[in-house]
């Protein structure tokens, strides 16, 4: 009850937050922008349409996360109401996770509403429902949830913009990992390719949740790379969020 409470609460507060309109806004014009760049570019215009679509939803719907995820605790310790929340019988853990789950909720209405939109895009084009591709949505909406709980755990203990800064490099960090692996191949054995295996193994590798290419050229997926890709989101966000949790339960906030 305390952490549906405090999680509602949380997506009222964002919900208000002018930021996400604002990525929304633009989040819609490059959607729609698909279907101009489709028509000045040579190929198949509905592949076009789709695959800057999906990368719309991704890259905006993560920059919703980081904007907001962010500012979460630290909006709360600057006005001092988190003073009264845990003068109440109210765990830390709580708070945290009524924090990540709004934050969560708040991100599947945005994602839903530009899904929609893009969704009827391609409808436009094709005069039919392209089912598939909520599977592609579903594994960024993972990715969403993971990089939600990277924010919050940044947020317990620094600045909304290096919050922000490190939140983004993540981002980044996490889909460009995979370099490292062809680094890995070229690199002569040594203290260079086991330091390049350490970060290989240690880095976020956010490409567990891209089937963007799959899913638009309708190339097969086997089933057991999607349980994979689920589980690793899974387990990834709740070693995260236990960190988050261990840092706030330290922090000393007299």
């Amino acid at each position: 009850m305390k952490i549906r409470a405090i999680a509602f609460n949380t997506f009222k507060e964002a919900i208000r937050d002018r930021i996400l309109y604002l990525i929304l806004f633009f989040a819609v014009v490059c959607i729609g922008f698909s279907r101009l760049l489709a028509i000045l570019t040579v190929g198949d215009r509905v592949k076009i349409i789709k695959d800057v679509g999906l990368a719309s939803l991704s890259l905006f719907g993560a920059l919703m996360a980081i904007m907001i995820g962010t500012g979460l605790v630290y909006k709360e310790i600057e006005k001092k109401t988190i003073y009264t929340l845990l003068s109440k019988p109210i765990h830390r853990f709580q708070f945290l996770l009524g924090k990540f789950f709004g934050l969560v909720l708040t991100l599947f209405i945005m994602l839903l509403l530009m899904s929609i939109i893009f969704l009827g895009l391609v409808f436009f084009h094709t005069f039919k429902v392209e089912w598939h591709l909520l599977i592609a949505i579903f594994f960024i909406f993972l990715e969403l949830c993971l990089i939600t709980s990277v924010a919050l755990l940044f947020s317990c203990f620094s600045t909304p913009i290096l919050s922000s800064l490190f939140t983004l490099a993540f981002y980044l960090i996490g889909h460009t990992a995979w370099g490292l692996e062809i680094l890995i191949k070229k690199i002569k054995s040594g203290f260079g390719k086991a330091l390049a295996q350490i970060l290989y193994h240690f880095l976020p590798d956010l490409e567990n949740f891209n089937f963007k290419t799959e899913i638009v050229h309708n190339l097969p997926i086997p089933p057991k790379i999607f349980l994979y890709s689920i589980l690793y989101g899974v387990f990834y966000t709740l070693f995260v969020l236990t960190l988050a949790v261990l840092i706030f339960r330290k922090r000393d906030f007299i």
